[in-house]
Parts: C-alpha cells; structure tokens; sequence
C-alpha cells in the first residue's frame, strides 16, 4: 500500500496516469468505512490541490471545484437558484462533517441517500473529468449510474462541477424526511426550482432522492407546472403517479410505498414554499 499526496493537479494526474489509487479529498466517507482496519489499496490524498477549492463564475457557467466544502457552499454568495443546495449542504452531517466534506465527493460516493443530487440535478449539474488524457463533461444524471457506481474510469478525478447560467434562474428549495430532524440517512429528499414570470412557471426542475439507486429528475411533473399559474393550488397538481420512474424499496428505514408517499408529500410541501415565496409572504 502506498500513500501520497499531491500538491498539483498535474502531479495526482500523473500518479493516477501509472498506478491504481484510491481517491480521498475530505474522507468523511473512506475512512469511517476502513473502521478499525488499514487501507489495502494505495490512497492519494487531494486534499492539498487548493486550487480545487474554488467557487467562481465566468460567462456561462459556474464552477464548483472538486475541493469544496459543503461550509464553502454555506458561506458563499450564489444566486436564489442554490438555495436547495445550500439547506441541502446544512444536511449533511454534523458541522464538523460539514467543514471537511466535499460536494464532489458526495457525489463520487454514490449513495442513493447523497444529499447533494437532487440540488445539482435540479441545477443541470455538469460533471468535469480530467486525466493525463485530457477532459471530458458529464450530465451528472449520467455520471452517477447505480448503487456506489459512476462513468470515473481508470486514471480519471472529477475536478469541477458545471452549472450553466441558464439553469440559475428562479427560485430553488430543498426538503429531507428523516425517523429524526438532524444527523440521519433520508427516508425521502426532493429539490424544486421554479422560474416564475407573470404569475405563471415559465420552467421547472424537480428532482427526488433516497428512492431509487440514483436521485432522478422529474420530467413528467416537470411538464405538468410548465405554463401553470402560480397560485396555492398549485401543488395540487402533484401526484403520486409523477413517481412512476422510480424504483424505491423496503429497507429499516422505510417502506417503497411510504418512500412514495412521504415524496409527493415533499414536493407539494416544496412547492407551497415557492409559492409563497413568489407572492411575497
């Protein structure tokens, strides 16, 4: 086993370019699954990379670098459409947690609880790979493809995460069902983003996770709100036939039927708050 820690993204590159690595940024996840054991595996510690700690804009995008925080997203200055993001970032874990674990690597762990999906789903969320190769982008519905399973190949570290401007638009939230209010695993989670023009939505982004192996968008009720007033029966419209794409299933936590309905109920809920938001309350 080897351990190294890089302080370029050129040097991890290289290493990752001519050996098999374990890739650990914050290690809020690796380390407390090892337990009481050692690694087997070489380890290559990015947490030095602090040009990977960023939060930045340029004409088209913004950037959200493979080295930050979930504070860093907190703290930061971003547009309305982040709110879901940032209640999502208050989610995870403690704040101790919170201080030391990455956006990416949330992501990179690929639970079906991640409580960053359903936020960056809603937001378009590009994921940028790079290698000794060169780069490439990935739709993060795409990147994430099961249970603790992404498109990374061999070689590869996500090292920034894309949203275009275009999806910043409008009004975001962010709602987590739990057996309790701090420090747990999601039964059930829903982002929404409403853009609201006239009183009516001009576009919408609803996504849902914790029942299935990967958050999903919802492109179905998506279509539903399109072109809906805004007025408080608009979340009358969701119903629990807009789940259909789903795959939720019975674990301790939860029933799928109970995951079903504790979503809808979530995205009504969701929906209420931006509503009530757009009219001023």
């Amino acid at each position: 086993m080897k351990f190294a820690q890089p302080k370029t993204t050129k040097e991890a590159l290289a290493l990752l370019a001519n050996d098999s690595w374990s890739l650990v940024s914050g290690g809020t996840d690796f380390y407390p699954k090892l337990g009481s054991s050692q690694p087997t595996d070489n380890v290559l510690d990015i947490s030095r990379l602090s040009a990977l700690r960023t939060i930045h804009s340029d004409d088209t995008h913004w950037h959200i670098g493979a080295l930050v925080t979930w504070t860093d997203v907190i703290n930061s200055n971003l547009p309305d459409a982040f709110n879901a993001l940032k209640l999502a970032a208050q989610e995870v874990g403690s704040v101790q947690i919170q201080n030391r674990a990455t956006v990416v690597g949330n992501i990179c762990n690929a639970s079906p609880a991640a409580d960053g999906m359903p936020a960056l789903l809603c937001l378009d969320t590009i994921v940028r790979v790079s290698s000794s190769n060169g780069l490439r982008d990935i739709a993060l519905q795409e990147f994430v493809t099961g249970n603790r399973q992404t498109t990374l190949d061999a070689g590869e570290m996500v090292v920034d995460l894309l949203i275009p401007k275009t999806s910043t638009k409008g009004q975001s939230n962010f709602l987590k069902l739990g057996a309790r209010k701090y420090l747990v695993i999601s039964i059930a989670m829903v982002a929404t983003r409403l853009v609201i023009d006239n009183n009516s939505v001009v576009d919408a982004a609803l996504s849902v996770g914790s029942c299935s192996v990967v958050a999903r968008r919802l492109p179905a009720l998506e279509q539903t709100l399109i072109g809906q007033p805004v007025t408080t029966e608009l979340s009358a419209l969701i119903t629990q036939s807009h789940l259909n794409g789903l795959t939720a299933i019975d674990d301790v936590r939860a029933t799928a039927d109970y995951r079903y309905q504790a979503a809808a109920e979530l995205l009504r809920r969701s929906v209420d708050s931006l509503v009530i938001q757009a009219s001023g309350h």
